[in-house]
């Protein structure tokens, strides 16, 4: 990792901001763009902003490695790689423009594709670090094959800042596919379950799903050949990329119809919800309106029931419940994410000590109370 910890300005005083609240005892609320400051827990604490410490430390197109500092846009930093036709395959949501890596990272929210290539915590390669005594601290490299420090570097993904100010990260990332495919199917729940369990038992070079209302949309990624192949064997209506293209971004960003009508389903009062379940679990008997992705493995459910209906549906079979998106009178004093049992709270708990024994950073982000 390449920051310079001794002349730079940026950094300098984000350290001594951090110092300063370790010793009066201010909490902290990192801040990038604040393109999710809606998902998790409410805010608290001083700003402590960073994006001035920006850009693209390094970029080895051939070695498939990125390096960016936190509060390089992801804009600017997915521009970059596209010019080289590679790109972040986890499709990163960007929901608003302003969005900065450190962000992306924190949040460790994937998109459209992630059941078929991974999440963002499977291509951060390695990570340096602010923590809570104003040290900052190296994890990782930039090969895949440095493994010292390298589960520390996931660690932080999905850590909603809780652990520390992310300054720079390493990023793997990968040639954007030769040729991509979309098909149209009008199923009802169950069968398009039941196919999407059947495919993804299958080579096919099956790369993102959305079933809402009806109607199911697959995309297929890869050689030419492949996906060809594939579109010829499964059917369908294949849509053309004008269409397909904007339909896939809207589902990344969240701004395609459902989550536009899901958004003002939540100012009158209802909630977002993210249910992470098996790809097998069937369909869930609940109110509301709902989209499933990712093989049948995330399904988003805009409803009024209960929060103890949702994470009971979710636990029942095999998967937990996330509150993603509500207003902020219905999120006062509620459990975001589900309730960790207490060996695993325990070690959340020791880590978030060990990085940050003060309790500075975004505290009620992830869990209420720290």
């Amino acid at each position: 990792m390449s920051i310079d910890t001794s002349s730079d300005p940026a950094l300098a005083r984000l350290t001594e901001q951090v110092r300063t609240a370790a010793a009066t005892g201010t909490p902290l609320d990192i801040r990038g763009g604040c393109t999710k400051r809606f998902y998790g827990g409410p805010a608290r604490g001083e700003p402590l902003d960073v994006r001035p410490l920006s850009g693209i430390s390094s970029y080895e197109p051939s070695e498939l490695v990125v390096t960016a500092r936190a509060g390089t846009p992801l804009a600017e930093l997915e521009a970059a790689v596209a010019e080289k036709g590679q790109c972040l395959p986890f499709e990163p949501p960007r929901f608003a423009p302003g969005g900065t890596v450190g962000g992306m990272v924190a949040a460790g929210l994937s998109g459209p594709a992630r059941a078929a290539v991974g999440a963002v915590r499977d291509y951060v390669l390695g990570a340096t670090l602010l923590n809570g005594r104003g040290e900052v601290l190296s994890f990782g490299g930039q090969v895949m094959k440095n493994v010292a420090g390298y589960d520390v570097s996931r660690l932080l993904a999905g850590s909603m800042g809780t652990l520390g100010v992310i300054l720079e990260v390493s990023l793997k990332v990968l040639p954007v596919a030769p040729a991509t495919a979309t098909l149209r199917f009008d199923l009802d729940e169950a069968t398009a379950l039941r196919r999407l369990n059947e495919w993804g038992g299958q080579p096919l070079p099956l790369n993102a799903s959305a079933w809402w209302d009806g109607t199911l949309v697959v995309r297929l990624r890869g050689a030419a050949a492949a996906v060809e192949a594939a579109a010829r064997s499964l059917g369908g209506e294949r849509l053309p990329d004008e269409l397909a293209q904007p339909f896939w971004e809207g589902l990344r960003d969240q701004h395609d119809e459902f989550f536009a009508k899901a958004r003002a389903a939540v100012q009158a009062g209802a909630c977002l919800w993210r249910l992470s379940v098996p790809s097998v679990a069937p369909p869930l008997q609940l109110s509301g309106e709902q989209l499933i992705e990712w093989g049948g493995a995330q399904r988003w459910w805009c409803t009024s029931a209960p929060a103890s209906r949702m994470r009971e549906a979710a636990r029942a079979v095999g998967g937990h419940a996330t509150l993603f998106l509500a207003r902020e009178e219905d999120k006062a004093g509620a459990e975001v994410f589900t309730p960790l049992a207490p060996p695993l709270e325990r070690i959340h708990r020791e880590l978030k000590r060990a990085f940050d024994p003060h309790g500075l950073f975004n505290s009620g982000r992830l869990y209420p109370g720290w």
